[in-house]
């Protein structure tokens, strides 16, 4: 498979009428260390590539996986995965895993929003697949199936499995149509030594009819991988929903009194035992909840801090991902506005409020029980100047990315204007100024 070389290190863009010389390198923008995937056209049937996640493979590679289309949600939306053996320097044309076929209906058989586990020698891709029908939006209402590889990622199963989501309150009557949800991050491993996956929940249109996916009725619940760890038939994995109660994590959306809007949550283990999931709201916050029995139940939803008593941490209707590196910090990357950013007009203004990214780094405040983290000045991570992709409205950075932490270092994954996948080294040094105890201070 032909390979296409990158620089290394890509060139800071200081005159960018000149630089981008009709904008053949706007990928270049936000300086990225690693390039993943650039379409030759952003209006082509490739032309949206979102949802990058990457994952260090058991061998030593990079295996990155990202949903594609000509547009989000259209027939054409695709997942696919691309794997670099070289520590992110090259990576071959992406290998498709699944998407519709010749025959498929109109509108049926997309596959969306994937994520991976490495588990014993097999690594498995999980994504959302259409089967025919549409409950709020066809790119989100499917089932969670899954192909699988024996060799480090390189190639994958012609067979395919579905594993079960169980019903909700707000999921449709009938038990023949499918979830509307998505998993947006690669899962954690929880304290039970199982991997863990927060995922958006959204009513199905027998609840909450008409309302776009930024307003809709919607929760966050958690899928734990039971025995993926150590299984390698697919028949026999265990997969199961939490809570099990009637609704997930819920926040109260300022626009709609009484229902819920939280969405794409991220878990990660605590010190104490407890475990953190953090989520975008409507809010124009970053809201979390705390589990104390490894993400089956939760606490009751609320704005999260700089540090115990410190300033809100502001964030639109955007992805709010909180990694666990392996210095037991943690890393927050978030968009720094409550829905004013460049003169957004809200926090569901995805053209203005979603640039640039930021990335704060948390560390855990002992004894603690209301704020377990604290966390530093925020520093910008990328940013695109609110310059679309050639040919496209798309301006956001760093939506749906992901963290690997290999041998080489510490990678940042992200999508950059829903166009190329790029990614970024994360050094000690770069994080130090954003450490709240490098920093020397609790909060900004």
């Amino acid at each position: 498979m032909q390979r296409t070389e990158f620089p290394a290190q890509a060139l800071p863009l200081d005159a960018p009428a000149a630089t981008l010389a009709g904008m053949q390198h706007e990928w270049l923008r936000t300086e990225p260390d690693c390039v993943i995937y650039v379409p030759e056209d952003p209006n082509g049937r490739d032309g949206q590539n979102q949802h990058l996640n990457v994952i260090a493979t058991p061998g030593g590679a990079l295996l990155a996986s990202w949903t594609t289309a000509s547009a989000e949600a259209e027939p054409d939306q695709r997942v696919v995965v691309s794997r670099s053996a070289d520590v992110g320097r090259t990576w071959p044309a992406p290998l498709v895993i699944d998407g519709a076929g010749p025959h498929d209906p109109p509108g049926a058989g997309m596959a969306s929003w994937q994520f991976l586990i490495a588990g014993r020698d097999r690594i498995w891709c999980f994504y959302n697949k259409n089967i025919g029908i549409d409950d709020a939006r066809a790119a989100d209402t499917g089932v969670l199936r899954c192909r699988w590889s024996d060799d480090d990622g390189v190639t994958w199963s012609r067979e395919t499995a579905d594993l079960p989501i169980a019903p909700s309150a707000i999921s449709h009557p009938d038990p023949g149509v499918p979830p509307t949800w998505i998993v947006y991050q690669n899962p954690s491993m929880g304290h039970e030594g199982v991997p863990i996956a927060g995922f958006t929940r959204w009513a199905s249109n027998a609840h909450d009819a008409g309302a776009g996916m930024l307003e809709r009725l919607s929760e966050c619940c958690f899928l734990r991988f039971e025995n993926i760890l150590n299984e390698r038939d697919p028949r026999k994995l265990i997969v199961t929903t939490w809570p099990r109660s009637p609704h997930g994590i819920r926040v109260e959306s300022p626009f709609r009194p009484g229902v819920s809007v939280c969405q794409e949550p991220t878990v990660q283990p605590l010190p104490d035992g407890r475990s953190i999931c953090v989520m975008r709201t409507l809010t124009g916050r970053a809201w979390f909840a705390l589990s104390e029995d490894d993400a089956r139940s939760w606490g009751e939803a609320r704005p999260l801090r700089y540090g115990p008593g410190g300033a809100e941490v502001l964030n639109p209707m955007a992805p709010c991902p909180l990694y666990r590196l392996k210095d037991g910090r943690y890393l927050l990357v978030f968009f720094n506005n409550e829905g004013s950013g460049h003169g957004g007009s809200g926090p569901t203004d995805a053209a203005n409020v979603r640039n640039p990214a930021w990335i704060t780094v948390g560390r855990f405040v002992p004894g603690e029980n209301d704020c377990p983290l604290r966390f530093g000045p925020p520093k910008v991570f990328a940013d695109t100047g609110w310059t679309p992709a050639p040919g496209t409205n798309r301006t956001q950075v760093a939506t749906y990315c992901s963290l690997a932490e290999t041998e080489g270092g510490r990678w940042l994954f992200y999508p950059d204007r829903k166009t190329y996948c790029l990614g970024k080294r994360l050094t000690d040094e770069w994080l130090a100024g954003c450490d709240p105890l490098e920093a020397g201070q609790d909060s900004p």
